[in-house]
């Protein structure tokens, strides 16, 4: 008999995550809002059903992927959520990107009930997700990681155990506050590079292998042309939409606010994004930032 794994969040990032515990041998039942999104599991070869009581009876493991932290609380925490409807000793592995706050609230109710939970943002986009190469940033205890880990290595290619409940909510978000703080540099700087008549190519010839390097560059150029697999030769299709780069900048914030961390160029990075958001870039490539600067 398959082992069973409850998956909540169907969309373009658990879709294809639960794909991948389909093609290594596991029962996925699945959950989501969006029929086109069930239809899609059940094609790919899972069990797909709109009542959450049917998604975890039964399964060893439960993985939720969902917009924000109050949806997180109310699957998990509400009457009827998943805590009262699994039995003592149940693997949950949150992958949401949320609030670090949300994470341990909804960690600590779990541990309270006997579960083994961890918090488990992912990076690496849609493609990382098709790939099964994700990374994962994991927070909770060492046995909760340790039971965790042969999942996530299905899914994912990097697994980092980040430390204690909350953890992995931590390391998202500041990675990705610097990730959007270096993007807006990188744009600035083709920018420029553009008014003073240097074309883009030597650009990033000689940044890519000067003190100007990073991943935003080198990985992810936001021109068209030097780097062949960035969203930017693809008319800034998606990619790691603006919309998702302003909500964790936003979190950032929040988590700098709560906890009195100085984050002046992340606020900064956070004002420019939603500006950009607000004009269109919401449903673009947080990389498209470089054409809005342009008219600013």
């Amino acid at each position: 008999m398959l082992k069973k794994i409850g998956f909540i969040g169907l969309g373009n990032m658990g879709g294809p995550m639960a794909a991948n515990l389909l093609k290594a041998g596991y029962e996925v039942a699945g959950f989501d809002l969006d029929p086109n999104a069930l239809a899609a599991h059940d094609k790919a070869g899972g069990v797909a059903t709109s009542d959450l009581k049917d998604v975890v009876e039964g399964a060893f493991a439960v993985v939720t992927m969902l917009p924000a932290g109050p949806h997180v609380r109310q699957v998990y925490m509400e009457e009827g959520g998943i805590l009262d409807d699994v039995p003592p000793g149940t693997l949950l592995i949150d992958c949401s990107t949320i609030d670090v706050a949300s994470a341990r609230v909804v960690a600590n109710a779990a541990a309270e009930r006997g579960h083994f939970m961890v918090d488990a943002p992912v990076s690496g986009g849609v493609a990382g997700a098709q790939g099964g190469k994700l990374t994962f940033m994991v927070g909770g205890p060492e046995e909760a990681f340790n039971r965790a880990k042969p999942l996530l290595e299905v899914m994912g290619q990097t697994i980092v155990h980040a430390g204690g409940p909350g953890t992995g909510q931590a390391a998202k978000i500041c990675n990705n506050m610097l990730l959007g703080i270096s993007m807006i540099g990188v744009c600035e700087a083709f920018n420029l590079a553009e008014s003073l008549g240097l074309e883009a190519q030597s650009l990033f010839d000689i940044a890519s292998k000067s003190s100007g390097q990073c991943w935003s560059l080198t990985s992810y150029c936001p021109v068209p042309g030097p780097v062949e697999t960035s969203p930017a030769n693809n008319e800034y299709r998606p990619g790691f939409a603006g919309a998702m780069m302003l909500k964790d900048l936003k979190l950032a914030q929040l988590a700098a606010e709560d906890n009195g961390a100085k984050t002046p160029m992340g606020a900064k990075a956070e004002a420019l994004y939603q500006a950009f958001c607000d004009a269109g870039g919401a449903t673009e490539d947080f990389s498209a930032m470089v054409r809005w600067l342009k008219s600013v």
